[in-house]
């Protein structure tokens, strides 16, 4: 279902993620649950995976993570902060002590000349740290090639609060 290169990056966030008893709650906008999937194809999954949240309207964000409607009016889904509050909204509607929140543009429309096909904010937390904040422009490469590159950034994000 993914690709090895995929799985080698999972693989690895399990391994270090359950070395340092970590656990994860997953907000996901145009991953659609993909990255709980990439996690859940390996066996011992359980032990890191907490949840995973789809919210991929506006309501459901507001529902399920608690973003504000204000931050989503003034700065929209795809934006710093929208992720941000989708990340810590996992973090405290879970047991997690680790959360990461994926929102983007993933095409082939939806963008605006300020968002463009392929920017994709991810925002990942630990519990008592500072939240970590990337924008990606992956560009119009295709909508499945904008997803696994976000799942892959989502990792690359959550290996950094690992230590």
């Amino acid at each position: 279902m993914f690709d090895d290169r995929l799985m080698a990056e999972a693989r690895k966030f399990l391994d270090t993620a359950q070395k340092n008893k970590l656990t994860l709650a997953a907000a996901e906008s145009c991953t659609g649950g993909l990255l709980a999937g990439l996690i859940t194809e390996i066996p011992g999954s359980s032990q890191t995976l907490d949840r995973g949240f789809v919210v991929y309207t506006n309501k459901a964000k507001q529902d399920m993570l608690g973003v504000s409607g204000e931050t989503l009016a003034d700065f929209g889904a795809v934006s710093e902060p929208t992720a941000i509050a989708m990340a810590e909204g996992a973090l405290e509607n879970s047991r997690a002590n680790l959360a990461v929140a994926i929102t983007g543009i993933a095409g082939p429309s939806g963008q605006t000349a300020m968002k463009p096909v392929g920017l994709v904010h991810i925002a990942a937390i630990r519990r008592d740290r500072e939240v970590l904040h990337h924008a990606f422009k992956f560009g119009d490469i295709g909508r499945a090639n904008v997803r696994q590159k976000s799942m892959s950034a989502a990792i690359r994000l959550l290996m950094q609060l690992m230590d």
